[in-house]
């Protein structure tokens, strides 16, 4: 859709609200009257996360909804519920075309004026169906450790944000509220996990910088930042997105307007000297964060020399170290500080696109020998 036809820009959970209210019930109405469904807009999508803006108009973003139905119900109803939308949707809602056009890169379609049926981004499927596609598993079957472990957090983000617009089925809800956040031990595992993500590079910005690899001391110091960023965001009990969203969601969180100013400085840092000392800083008001939540004993959130070396650290594993001794299950108690999945994995494809995630996520679920 061309920037010069562009209509006033609404946020697109309120545009697919509406969209849904004004145009899409009415006919499912007609189309399948006293059928029950829940209709929502979750998954992928700037617009799920709150992050849109009208640059979110050039692809897979619109007038978008999805149709839960009963099972039986999408085999006996859900061709002719497409049908009739293709057939009976207004061409344009709230000034932004309904119909979808392809771009030639992959199923990646924007919104595009038609004259004939509506190619539509309604998505009429049922909860199983869809929850196993995005996941990789049904929540309303239970949701083992591994489940959660296995899932990225992008993902679980995308099935807990978002709006449900009409729940008459009375499952997304409840489905919505048990994903909302981890169960106590595994958020333990995975914060534990963060730490120790710290905990294993932190002297390396000095160790780089000692031997005169400044650009290497700044990469190391890059990817603190950034764990730093993530692990603030799990201590305020929020899903990291992926790397394009994570600035945005850190800036919510509660350690933001303190810490921001000390982590742009350490990016900015012109030599490995300046920049540990803004990352000292730093760790010591995260880790007054982590002793504010009570998850453990005090630990002293004061940094140190890294053993006899002289470079200024935190220690980052006492945290692993005191976060692991109050989990009470002996399987997760047990398990290596490596986390979940998107805390060794680095690659978006793994962390956004489903059929990628189920084929780690599957990798997950084995028995720990067996994925090594």
């Amino acid at each position: 859709m061309s920037s010069t036809n562009m209509p006033t820009f609404i946020p697109g959970l309120e545009l697919s609200r509406r969209f849904y209210t004004d145009a899409v019930r009415p006919l499912l109405e007609e189309a399948a009257p006293g059928i029950p469904h829940s209709a929502a807009r979750l998954g992928s999508g700037s617009e799920v996360l709150g992050f849109d803006t009208p640059r979110s108009a050039d692809h897979e973003w619109g007038p978008r909804v999805q149709l839960f139905l009963r099972r039986r119900d999408v085999s006996r109803h859900g061709g002719r519920i497409r049908h009739l939308l293709a057939e009976h949707l207004p061409k344009t809602f709230a000034g932004y075309p309904t119909h979808f056009a392809p771009t030639g890169d992959g199923d990646i379609r924007v919104m595009e004026a038609t004259d004939g049926p509506v190619h539509h981004r309604i998505e009429v499927t049922h909860r199983a169906a869809w929850f196993t596609d995005v996941l990789g598993f049904d929540p309303s079957q239970g949701i083992t450790p591994s489940d959660w472990l296995a899932t990225p957090t992008q993902l679980l983000g995308e099935v807990t944000g978002g709006a449900v617009f009409h729940d008459g089925l009375h499952e997304l809800g409840p489905l919505r509220h048990t994903l909302r956040w981890y169960p106590h031990d595994v958020f333990l595992h995975v914060l534990a996990c963060q730490w120790q993500r710290i905990s294993q590079e932190e002297a390396f910005v000095g160790r780089c910088g000692e031997v005169g690899d400044e650009l290497g001391s700044a990469v190391v110091a890059a990817r603190l930042v950034r764990d730093l960023m993530r692990l603030c965001l799990l201590m305020d009990r929020r899903y990291p997105p992926y790397g394009k969203w994570l600035g945005s969601a850190f800036a919510r969180t509660h350690a933001a307007p303190r810490l921001t100013p000390v982590l742009t400085a350490v990016l900015a840092a012109p030599d490995w000297h300046t920049r540990e000392r803004h990352l000292a800083h730093s760790y010591e008001i995260v880790a007054g964060v982590h002793n504010q939540l009570h998850l453990t004993d005090r630990v002293d959130p004061a940094t140190r020399p890294y053993h006899s070396r002289p470079f200024q650290v935190l220690r980052a594993e006492r945290f692993t170290k005191a976060l692991t001794a109050r989990i009470t299950d002996p399987t997760l108690r047990d398990l290596p500080t490596v986390g979940a999945v998107d805390q060794f994995v680095d690659n978006t494809d793994v962390l956004t696109r489903p059929e990628t995630t189920r084929a780690v996520s599957d990798l997950m679920r084995k028995p720990l020998p067996e994925r090594l």
